[in-house]
């Protein structure tokens, strides 16, 4: 395999990896912490609104349902997280998926909170940062949270990549 194919087929064994692990948490938050896993669906609401030229709404969930928002927010969860998978490789390299190591893992993961702190909750009504949300620092720290666990995820995709190659 040449090195592109072979870093594309890494991110994608990590990508995939670190949402699943992001998923398992997901939802296992509600046991555990009494909070409800995410809903994906209107991620996809908010992304198929985009296409009638709908960037922000007041409330996601009061906004219309739109047809087949719940396949197009899982699909786009994935994607994403195939695309931050991407961006670890792009600062990392082959050298990490050689010897994978959790520290840039966790730190790309926790940087991944952006997304949803600048574009998505915003975009989605909850305002920058949760700030709208009727408890913004337990939104946060779940939001946080969240992505560590993901950054979590990218370090034992890394493994499992590393192990495919090997």
């Amino acid at each position: 395999m040449d090195n592109v194919t072979e870093t594309l087929a890494s991110m994608i064994i990590i990508g995939i990896c670190a949402t699943l692990v992001m998923d398992v948490w997901g939802w296992l938050r509600q046991p555990l912490l009494g909070v409800a896993p995410p809903n994906y669906a209107m991620v996809g609401r908010w992304l198929l609104h985009m296409g009638h030229g709908q960037f922000r709404h007041t409330a996601i969930a009061a906004s219309p349902a739109m047809p087949g928002e719940k396949a197009t927010g899982w699909l786009a969860h994935y994607l994403t997280g195939l695309a931050f998978a991407g961006i670890l490789l792009a600062i990392e390299g082959q050298s990490w998926i050689d010897q994978p190591s959790l520290a840039p893992a966790l730190l790309v993961g926790i940087g991944t909170v952006a997304a949803p702190f600048l574009l998505m909750q915003p975009g989605m009504g909850a305002g920058i940062a949760a700030c709208r949300m009727p408890d913004p620092n337990t939104a946060r720290l779940q939001s946080l949270l969240t992505h560590a666990i993901f950054g979590i995820g990218l370090y034992l995709g890394g493994w499992v990549s590393h192990g495919m190659q090997g």
